[in-house]
């Protein structure tokens, strides 16, 4: 059963990253208070690189024993190990490579230069399996049920690499290889939406106005087919965490919790 969406709308974008970041760190307190292992997973986007800054610099950061957090990928571009456009090189630089990690809890994507080189349909294929095989039997799937699942929107309400009316929204596989993705680069590898939504909270982080429409769609009983984040829901909570300008057509009468 997924949640219905509640939302918190920040003055701004610095507001919004700030707040968000001390959410994660949070969630992530609290999982580790419980004597679990968090799972977290992770995007990519300008406003996420705003939160993953956030949290470096914020003095509660210490609070997480991040060599107990599981990181994985909501989606990644399928470029060379490194690049600059990669989701993995963004949260490494500014986030990852400043904590103390365990190396064999953080799994990105595979990159277009190494074992899978030109075969994203292969990388994808992979990391299906590295799901499956963190997966429990309580989880009832082959993927983890995650802890926390960020997500950007696009203007035009896609998340992850899930485009409107593309083929990989059909697929009902755990990871899929896009190809002729809309925007740039085109070939990507992303989670589908039945691993999307196998997490216990999914947070929307979305700024700018550009946004607006796709948030005002998402939030107004759009398809999925037509507007992708209109289906990614969490099984306990689905947060929409907004500055002003990306919650400016946000329909009246939903749950909007204002920030000061």
């Amino acid at each position: 059963m997924s949640a219905s969406p509640t939302l918190v709308v920040h003055r701004t974008v610095e507001l919004l990253a700030e707040a968000a970041a001390a959410r994660l760190l949070t969630h992530l307190v609290d999982v580790q208070s419980s004597g679990r292992v968090p799972s977290l997973v992770l995007t990519g986007g300008s406003i996420a690189g705003r939160v993953y800054s956030a949290v470096a610099a914020s003095p509660a950061r210490g609070a997480v024993d991040w060599s107990r957090v599981e990181l994985w990928w909501g989606d990644e571009r399928f470029l060379p190990a490194g690049d600059r456009e990669r989701n993995e090189t963004q949260a490494r630089a500014v986030l990852l490579d400043s904590l103390r990690l365990d190396p064999g809890r953080v799994h990105p994507m595979p990159a277009a230069d190494g074992e899978y080189a030109g075969e994203p349909e292969a990388a994808a294929a992979a990391y299906a399996d590295l799901l499956r095989g963190a997966s429990r039997p309580e989880d009832h799937a082959d993927v983890p049920t995650f802890d926390l699942l960020l997500l950007g929107v696009g203007p035009d309400g896609h998340v992850a690499s899930l485009f409107p009316e593309h083929p990989a929204l059909y697929d009902e596989r755990t990871v899929v290889a896009v190809h002729g993705a809309p925007k740039p680069p085109p070939t990507r590898v992303t989670l589908s939406m039945p691993a999307l939504v196998h997490a216990q909270e999914v947070w929307f982080v979305v700024s700018g106005e550009d946004k607006a429409r796709a948030v005002r769609m998402a939030l107004s009983g759009a398809g999925m087919m037509q507007v992708p984040a209109a289906a990614a829901r969490g099984r306990q909570r689905t947060l929409w965490l907004l500055d002003r300008d990306a919650a400016a057509e946000v329909p009246p009468g939903l749950t909007r919790i204002a920030s000061p």
